[in-house]
């Protein structure tokens, strides 16, 4: 059922919930019946309807514009191809009572407990297939049974770390587990952003209904996990493995990284050496002790697992094995995602545990038992089959939607194999109210929570991840199904006091500098997210004057900056090379047509949105390094600029005006780095890739605009001072008096203008300077060379060679040295590259670095990106 929320219905402050109707046949948790609340969400939604509709929706926009800013995207599987989509939040809390959560807790925690204790007989004594509780079959045929996971337990036998729940409400109001999640569960991110944005919304609301905090439940992961590290060390090292940016809960990953305090690697910035996992940065290799890995068990070692798997460490089972690394959670334990093992859980726990399973799972049937096997048969009609083995792809078939021949050949599949397949009831799925952008419809809701392992227990986190849908068997697939979320908040029966993640009263930190530690892919994606927005803002700023002189008086005149202009976007791929002629009035209107649909090309690299593409793909890849600030700064650039495409390509006047958007907007987030990032060697890296960039960029200007005048040069020097953006400085030194020799010492070196080339390589050779090196070299590194034979060059150029700039052979002498410059940036690119970002990790480095004093050395924001590629 849904209500219409019209503009009428607005100003005349009609109630949210006005004409909603409860699902027949289904448990609704706001509505007894039609009209009737009930108790634990009479309050709140009296608190709603103490605020008008109008100061609800602007609320509600209010929340959308923060998920929006703050970029949180998931991945759908309902997509052919991977498509980031942003996170659809829906603003009415699933309100849970206290006393109904005592239950659940509780009876997660047993449950968790129970499903450790089977993965140490699993992969310990095996004591569960001697007495026949558990079928061997199940175990051995199961593709995620490895032998390398038998007797990799650790000493007090805890093998399930963190584990999630998937839950479901009967029709008589009782909860049910639909699936247990015990590989690495996913949601606990997108849970804290929701919580983050619910809050927000209803602040008063939140304090008044005593709402529990969810961050007791990541106080104990963080305990857990600092447990594990320092029981072989003291500040053992705890890094979160990531199966990185093509992953869709990558943005998940990042989100703990920063809420945790936990770096992010992926596999390719981990090593093994001597039966330890090492992690390699700037600084050579550091020894990892604790792995909260985000990666499925079977790809965390190519050596003993998967031999293709890109994603993990080659000897990681070894390492785990000889004791020196604790991977939470253990390798195998998604084993138990089997929903084969729902049939079995209750007899087990009354087993292992002398206890009665206190939430039932949802009655679930193993087809390789033969009394099972038959029952599935007899009742096929009333059951969902799966397969035995969980699969994202593969949806559950609900029988009775079947055709005769598609039931016919189900049958004969099953008989076939009976061990592939399980059967489940229906799954009755509760319902909850939903505001839609016109209506609030009664959609099917599931809700995934959380356990931690803590003492000898669990702890259960309060709520968790609360997912709707219009059509309810879409929840049964994964956390990216379906088509929002919501928050969930459990009640409390009494005041709940303030929690923090932050150290407690009379907790001393030991002062420290950041070094070396940074790693070498972080440090590469940084490099690359300078060299991306450089060259962006370089672009647009020669568009902006391009597209300013075309759409100027003078262009009938066939003004001659113009083509030189053109001739530079050209060279910098950002039109076709035929648009560059001296003569360009009968070539106008195709290049008004042709120039914006340049700019926003998406399948040309090189074209103004791909770079800018390219600059927000490198940012996300360093997104638990940036500040909030600089990720929204970079997530908008991006969006709005594509988002106004339509607007902008219609007219060169409102592309224009978008250049002009698009250049404050990359300059404040140049104001960001300069102002907010510590000088580090993070902020060294990319600050190396905006230098090397905006020298070659100075160089094209000058080698391509400057250098071949030969007449009417005075238009041409201003526009060229104008990208460069020197304009006021040479006015405030020259007047209007434009000579090409004033303009190129401005331009090439004169150190005191932050855009010249001679400033540019003074800041390179200073970065170059204080990267990591073997103090026991006697020489100067490459990279060293390469800085100060560019930057002599530079110097070595004398006003008076300047002035002779109108003689032909001066000018070729300039171009030639400033080709030699040219050629040496990327070499310097790939010297650093090799040196220090695609490094194995093997040389010994930085006994220098570190003695340094504190402020010469340092860690960042950033990540991961190919050091050889623009």
């Amino acid at each position: 059922m849904s209500m219409t929320l019209n503009e009428s219905k607005l100003q005349t402050g009609a109630s949210l919930f006005e004409g909603y109707a409860p699902e027949a046949g289904v448990y609704d948790e706001y509505f007894a019946s039609r009209g009737v609340l009930r108790p634990h969400a009479r309050r709140f939604v009296e608190e709603l309807n103490e605020l008008s509709l109008e100061e609800l929706t602007r609320r509600r926009d209010q929340a959308h514009r923060q998920i929006y800013e703050n970029a949180v995207t998931y991945t759908s599987h309902d997509e052919s191809e991977r498509i980031n989509r942003p996170w659809d939040f829906d603003v009415l809390p699933l309100v849970i009572e206290a006393h109904e959560w005592q239950r659940v807790s509780a009876g997660l925690a047993q449950r968790a407990r129970l499903l450790n204790r089977m993965l140490v007989d699993i992969y310990g004594p095996q004591t569960l297939f001697r007495s026949g509780l558990l079928p061997p079959q199940l175990v051995y045929a199961h593709p995620g049974y490895q032998r390398a996971f038998h007797g990799l337990l650790t000493s007090d036998d805890l093998h399930l770390h963190l584990c999630a729940a998937d839950l479901a409400r009967t029709p008589d109001g009782n909860w049910w587990v639909v699936s247990d999640r015990t590989e690495s569960p996913s949601g606990a991110g997108y849970t804290l952003e929701n919580r983050l944005v619910s809050t927000g919304m209803y602040p008063d609301s939140f304090r008044a209904r005593q709402v529990q905090r969810l961050a007791p439940f990541f106080m104990a992961l963080r305990d857990l996990l600092e447990r594990l590290a320092s029981a072989r060390r003291e500040h053992g090292q705890i890094v979160l493995m990531s199966q990185g940016p093509s992953n869709p809960n990558y943005f998940e990953d990042a989100y703990l990284s920063r809420y945790l305090g936990y770096m992010v690697v992926e596999g390719g910035d981990l090593a093994t050496r001597n039966e330890q996992v090492m992690l390699k940065t700037l600084g050579g290799l550091r020894r990892v002790d604790t792995i909260m890995r985000r990666v499925d068990g079977l790809d965390c070692d190519p050596l003993e697992l998967f031999g293709d798997s890109s994603q993990g460490v080659a000897g990681m089972v070894q390492a785990v094995r000889s004791g020196a690394l604790t991977v939470v959670n253990s390798l195998g334990s998604g084993l138990l995602e089997c929903p084969a093992f729902l049939a079995f859980l209750p007899v087990l726990c009354r087993e292992l545990l002398g206890e009665e399973l206190i939430i039932p799972s949802v009655p679930t049937w193993w087809c390789g038992g033969k009394p099972e096997l038959d029952y599935v048969l007899q009742h096929l009609d009333q059951l969902t089959i799966r397969t035995c083995y969980r699969d994202v792809h593969r949806e559950p078939v609900v029988v009775q939607r079947l055709s005769k021949g598609q039931r016919e050949k189900l049958v004969d599949a099953i008989k076939a194999r009976p061990a592939d397949y399980i059967a489940q009831s229906e799954i009755q799925r509760s319902h909850a109210p939903v505001w839609l952008r016109s209506a609030v419809e009664s959609w099917p809701v599931a809700l995934r929570t959380y356990l931690v392992a803590s003492g000898s227990s669990y702890i259960c986190m309060p709520g968790g991840l609360a997912r709707v849908s219009p059509v309810a068997h879409k929840l049964d697939i994964s956390i990216s199904s379906g088509e929002g979320s919501k928050d969930a908040w459990v009640l409390s029966d009494g005041p709940v006091p303030p929690v923090s993640l932050l150290n407690p009263p009379g907790f001393v930190q030991e002062l420290r500098r950041s070094g070396a530690e940074l790693p070498s892919r972080i440090a590469d994606n940084l490099y690359w997210l300078g060299r991306h927005a450089e060259r962006a803002e370089g672009a647009t700023r020669l568009l902006r004057t391009t597209i300013a002189r075309m759409t100027g008086e003078a262009v009938a005149g066939n003004s001659p900056e113009v083509s030189v202009l053109l001739r530079g976007l050209a060279e910098i791929g950002q039109i076709e090379p035929g648009y560059a002629v001296e003569d360009m009035r009968q070539h106008l209107p195709a290049i008004e047509v042709a120039l914006p649909m340049a700019v926003f090309s998406d399948t040309e690299a090189s074209s103004l949105r791909g770079t800018l593409t390219s600059m927000n793909r490198t940012a996300s890849l360093v997104r638990e390094r940036l500040s909030n600030d600089s990720w929204r700064l970079i997530n908008r650039i991006y969006h709005e600029f594509v988002g106004r495409r339509e607007f902008a390509q219609s007219d060169l006047n409102r592309l224009l005006e978008q250049l002009n958007r698009l250049i404050i907007d990359l300059l404040a987030f140049s104001g960001l780095v300069s102002e907010s990032m510590t000088r580090t060697l993070g902020w060294r890296f990319l600050d190396l890739g905006r230098r090397i960039e905006r020298s070659m960029h100075t160089i094209m200007l000058v080698r391509n605009l400057l250098l071949p005048l030969e007449d009417r040069e005075a238009p041409v020097l201003d526009a060229v001072l104008e990208v460069a953006d020197c304009s006021i400085t040479y006015r405030v030194r020259y007047l209007n008096n434009l000579q090409l020799a004033a303009v190129l010492d401005l331009l090439i070196t004169d150190e005191t203008n932050p855009r010249s080339l001679a400033s540019q390589l003074v800041l390179l050779c200073e970065h170059v300077d204080n990267l990591p090196r073997d103090p026991n070299l006697p020489l100067i590194g490459e990279e060293q060379r390469i800085g100060l034979s560019a930057l002599t060059s530079v110097r070595m150029l004398s006003a008076e060679k300047l002035s002779r700039m109108r003689a032909p052979d001066e000018r070729q002498n300039l171009d030639k040295m400033l080709g030699k410059i040219a050629s040496q940036l990327p070499r310097l690119s790939d010297v650093i590259s090799s040196k220090y970002l695609i490094h194995a990790g093997l040389t010994r480095q930085l006994t220098e670095f570190r003695s340094k004093a504190p402020e010469e050395s340092g860690l960042p924001a950033g990540m991961k990106g190919d050091s050889t590629l623009p």
